[in-house]
């Protein structure tokens, strides 16, 4: 049976005339169901919740309902809604904690660590079947996030400016306490006396402020990725969550194959390993999680796909999976995209486009699933067919 999926994906509420980040969530989820979408630490951001998916298909239908909600609730109060790592256009004055008492206390505790968290990310769950095997897990799939980092980059732009990297909300991300490449752990009893040591030192409030790149969740049966930025085009959500899936699958196999943990070496390495893929995304190097040596960043991703083909075959998302790889690598990461745009018009251009591809005005290769096929055949034979042929087979 086939691991089920779920996405968690936040939002940049905007202005849609200036394109500045506005902190008024509320005037977007008063239209919106409470169970779906909620508040996040600043009200500048929504968060949406998918439903629970076996197939890509319905992950991606999922999705882009989703966006299409959001962008009607948003449009109805003048404003808009888009999904990337950083705004472009956030003034430094933009911080506004919702008036949560968990919030306040955070905003209060952590001042400008707090003030400067208006950044947005998509997390992806995963099925697992119990926390020992979730823990046990990460230290297998951890030396491979900085690839999916690297797909997922999106936030070139920090308050108006360039920064030279492809994900500045990494940068941002990783200044918590609790943020980065998680530890390797034999059990659940021993990263749960780890986090409660945290707790205890007053270092974090609670166990939801563990933030590691990787954590089962704290309340489902779930493995979470929690390293990459929030994504324009909901297809690079649906890539990251089938290449997830697989790497979940892999340690699954490795673990039961070992009867026990596996720590597969040393990890110091990985905190450079995302720098990497933070500062680079796809155009330029990184770090080879077999070699950790320097590499160009579609040689790692190729070799991530012929890692990974059993798994993604096993759950019907290879074609899926790899035709997404292809276009991916043909058009550059997201943060390629914004900086081309800036760079022939201006950032406010930049935030146009990443509004249209929130809401799907941009998204090659994936039809809107509420519209039949001109074609004929199914979404994924559709999508196969429209995408560039970029790498082999």
């Amino acid at each position: 049976m086939s691991m089920r999926i779920g996405v968690e994906e936040e939002f940049h509420v905007l202005e849609v005339e200036s394109g500045l980040l506005v902190p008024r969530a509320e005037a977007v989820l008063e239209h919106l169901p409470k169970r779906t979408f909620t508040t996040e630490l600043h009200q500048s951001t929504v968060e949406s919740n998918s439903g629970v998916h076996t197939s890509l298909d319905d992950l991606y239908a999922d999705l882009t309902e989703t966006r299409r909600r959001l962008d009607k609730a948003a449009a109805s109060s003048g404003l808009a809604v888009m999904a990337a790592g950083t705004a472009p256009l956030a003034p430094a004055a933009s911080a506004h904690p919702t008036t949560d008492a968990r919030y306040l206390h955070m905003t209060e505790e952590y001042r400008r660590i707090a003030d400067e968290q208006l950044i947005c990310g998509a997390q992806v769950h995963v099925d697992v079947p119990d926390r020992d095997t979730a823990v046990r897990a990460m230290c297998v799939v951890s030396p491979w996030l900085p690839v999916l980092l690297a797909l997922s980059a999106s936030s070139p732009f920090w308050q108006g400016a360039d920064t030279g990297y492809a994900s500045w909300r990494t940068l941002v991300w990783q200044r918590w306490p609790t943020a980065g490449p998680a530890g390797c752990f034999a059990s659940a009893a021993e990263y749960d006396a780890a986090v409660e040591d945290f707790v205890r030192a007053g270092i974090i409030s609670d166990t939801g402020m563990i933030y590691y790149d990787v954590r089962p969740s704290s309340h489902l049966r779930t493995l979470e990725l929690r390293v990459c930025d929030a994504c324009p085009r909901a297809e690079t959500v649906v890539l990251i969550a089938g290449l997830f899936r697989a790497l979940v699958t892999v340690a699954r196999e490795r673990l039961r194959a070992h009867g026990g943990p596996v720590c597969t070496g040393r990890h110091e390495w990985l905190r450079g390993a995302t720098w990497r893929a933070a500062r680079s995304g796809l155009e330029g190097t990184l770090v080879d999680p077999e070699t950790h040596r320097e590499a160009p960043a579609p040689q790692v991703l190729r070799k991530l796909l012929v890692r990974l083909r059993p798994a993604l075959e096993a759950h019907g998302d290879w074609d899926t999976v790899r035709s997404l790889a292809r276009s991916a690598l043909a058009e550059g990461s997201a943060a390629r995209r914004m900086r081309r745009t800036a760079q022939n018009e201006d950032l406010l251009a930049c935030v146009d486009m990443l509004i249209a591809e929130t809401r799907g005005e941009r998204a090659r290769g994936l039809r809107d699933p509420s519209r039949p096929s001109a074609v004929g055949g199914s979404r994924s034979a559709v999508l196969r067919r429209a995408l560039p042929e970029a790498i082999g087979r």
